[in-house]
């Protein structure tokens, strides 16, 4: 059964770098910019795959922590591309 959570926090780290391409190679701002929520979200996946993995609740906190900041980070670079910030 762990070898299945292994797999795939494998998986959802290999799409992280995918989306890295995208960040990197994005022709608009507004690409780049759902790559890095896409980024986020795969961080919070393979937060939880590796809390059942290693059974430790602790790392769905974290989890949820970062989801929020990502969140607020995300709401940030929006503002700063709209050129709300100055």
């Amino acid at each position: 059964m762990n070898d299945i959570f292994m797999i795939a926090a494998i998986i959802f780290v290999l799409l992280i770098f995918a989306c890295g391409v995208r960040i990197w190679r994005g022709p608009t701002n507004a690409d780049r910019m759902l790559a890095l929520e896409v980024v986020n979200i795969l961080v919070v996946t393979i937060m939880i795959t590796l809390s059942l993995w290693f059974e430790q609740p602790v790392f769905i906190d974290v989890a949820i922590v970062y989801a929020l900041l990502s969140f607020v980070g995300t709401l940030y670079v929006a503002k700063l591309i709209m050129g709300d910030l100055q």
